[in-house]
């Protein structure tokens, strides 16, 4: 008997309150949708682009050119297969390395540095 009456109660309060307004599904989404952007923007594309760019040098790499290596390493490519690069060192020493390992120009290093300093 209890349970009727409160059961009516709350009818009788739906049907007496206006409808307010609840935000859609799309409102609730839209903080989540922003934050995602922001991070694509800020993190996710810059990151893809320099993969491409590293991939493109690699790629491009030609016999003669100084390059250095991730772990420090600085030489001239002597040989170049697909996965592999030979790197003449001082004293015509010469290193296997994947191409993964390379970190790029000595060019570019040096011009990084030179512009931290200043």
């Amino acid at each position: 008997m209890f349970g009727l009456l409160i059961a009516d109660a709350q009818a009788q309060a739906a049907t007496a309150a206006p409808a307010t307004g609840q935000p859609g599904l799309f409102m609730n989404m839209l903080p989540l949708v922003a934050v995602f952007m922001v991070f694509y923007f800020l993190m996710i594309r810059p990151q893809k682009k320099k993969l491409e760019q590293e991939k493109q040098y690699l790629a491009n790499i030609q016999k003669g050119e100084e390059i250095y290596l991730k772990s420090g390493i600085i030489g001239v490519v002597h040989g170049i297969t697909d996965k592999i690069i030979t790197l003449e060192v001082e004293n015509g020493g010469k290193l296997k390395v994947l191409k993964s390992a390379i970190g790029g120009p000595t060019k570019d290093m040096f011009a990084k540095s030179t512009k931290a300093q200043a």
